[in-house]
């Protein structure tokens, strides 16, 4: 459950877990064998989509909003490359032809590394793996990989 406070969180201190997937703990959220430390989480975001009806007897010439089916955005998650391929293994093993659908737990954390709320992402699987862009210019830019997921559903606590 988030936790109330008059200051707003950073968006800094914070946890992913990708789950291990039906070999090890179902897609349970747990650490499994993807490695964290990402450095971005975006696109956590979720609409609901109304259609309009009006019926031929209604007094008032406007029609009502029925709320009907949602949908949610893609997560996009980053990270520096760490010479582990596990982001790039997920998504092959899917394109391969076994789901591999994870339940994955986003962890806000406060400025003393507590839980303040959490994310889960129902049956999350790879939709895109990004490499590092590469250059030889020189200077200190990090190389990157991004995975970008998508999921059946988002749950706020």
């Amino acid at each position: 459950m988030p936790t109330y406070r008059d200051n707003p969180y950073g968006a800094f201190n914070f946890l992913v877990s990708l789950g291990s997937g039906p070999g090890g703990n179902q897609g349970d959220g747990s650490l499994g064998t993807i490695i964290g430390g990402f450095s971005d989480v975006s696109g956590l975001g979720m609409e609901v989509k109304y259609s309009e009806y009006r019926n031929g007897n209604e007094k008032v010439n406007l029609a009502r909003k029925i709320p009907n089916t949602h949908t949610v955005d893609d997560i996009t998650l980053k990270r520096g490359l760490v010479g582990s391929d596990d982001l790039f293994q997920w998504l092959k093993s899917v394109r391969d032809g076994t789901a591999d659908p994870r339940n994955v737990t986003i962890t806000l954390l406060d400025e003393a590394r507590n839980a303040v709320a959490t994310f889960t992402l129902r049956n999350a699987q790879p939709k895109k793996w990004s490499g590092p862009t590469l250059a030889a210019k020189g200077g200190g830019e990090v190389a990157m990989e991004e995975l970008h997921l998508v999921h059946e559903g988002i749950e706020y606590k």
